[in-house]
């Protein structure tokens, strides 16, 4: 969730450098806004971003991925992970000791197995 809105839910995300890649079917394609950014990782190729939009408030660059990535990344064509100030969180997290929250299984990409929310770290 951004700024009151959910933006992408899913229980199969996948994991690389302890970032979360949604599935393009998890995505509310309808708050994001394409962007002209670009970079490029040197092992998991060009990557293309996104603005996340709602109610007229943009996170611009918010949101990226990876439409061509290298073999190596291949897992992620296609999905998107988030940063600036958008953070992936369990949504069973009250019964999860907080140690346990921030936990990733390292560089490797990795299927996780419970629902994952994007909330926002900032108050709205």
């Amino acid at each position: 969730m951004w700024n009151g809105t959910v933006i992408a839910d899913s229980d199969d995300t996948v994991v690389v450098e302890g970032n979360h890649y949604f599935p393009p079917d998890s995505v509310r394609w309808e708050h994001l806004q394409e962007s002209r950014k670009t970079t490029t990782c040197p092992w998991k190729g060009r990557a293309s971003y996104y603005n996340v939009v709602v109610d007229g408030e943009a996170n611009r660059d918010a949101a990226w991925y990876y439409p061509n990535p290298s073999a190596a990344a291949r897992p992620i064509a296609g999905h998107l992970a988030f940063w600036r100030g958008v953070r992936v969180e369990r949504s069973d997290t009250a019964n999860v000791p907080e140690a346990a929250r921030h936990r990733d299984d390292g560089e490797r990409p990795a299927r996780r197995g419970f629902l994952r929310r994007l909330l926002s770290t900032a108050p709205h």
